[in-house]
């Protein structure tokens, strides 16, 4: 699934969108993706598609930190609670757009979910939610986790 959320981007991210379902199913067909993998990226994407940031309480920007639920910890690696962590004390991420991002880790439903995957979920959320998105932020989010970087 992960494949098809990155071909998504770098084949639509310049148009701001990807086509509607069924559209999307048949182009993610032809470009040789399984069906029972592009029922679940689109199923994924459906719930991705329904965020909306009016649909958590305004307290949750007033908070001074988070506690994880037990099944959050189990879905989510603590390098990952971390790097979200940094990203939102950075004001890089919204603490609406953490919960977002949680809620569609979560969704899911697999075991300690590596840095990299939640990278390419953060990225799947943020263009969802914003228009335009830093291209600084897109590199940091499209660099392997465990690259090392010369600077």
């Amino acid at each position: 699934m992960f494949d098809i959320l990155m071909y998504l981007f770098e084949s639509y991210f310049h148009a701001g969108r990807y086509p509607n379902s069924d559209k999307l199913s048949r182009k993610l067909s032809a470009a040789g993706f399984e069906d029972e993998d592009i029922h679940r990226a689109l199923t994924w994407l459906s719930g991705l598609e329904q965020l909306n940031k009016a649909n958590y309480p305004s307290t949750i920007n007033d908070s001074d930190g988070r506690f994880y639920a037990d099944l959050e910890i189990k879905r989510i690696s603590f390098e990952t609670r971390c790097f979200l962590t940094f990203w939102e004390q950075n004001k890089i991420i919204t603490p609406v757009e953490r919960e977002m991002i949680l809620d569609r880790a979560v969704a899911l439903n697999r075991d300690n979910l590596p840095l990299d995957q939640i990278k390419l979920i953060v990225l799947m959320v943020l263009w969802n939610q914003r228009q335009d998105l830093d291209p600084l932020i897109v590199e940091d989010l499209l660099i392997p986790a465990d690259s090392s970087r010369l600077h």
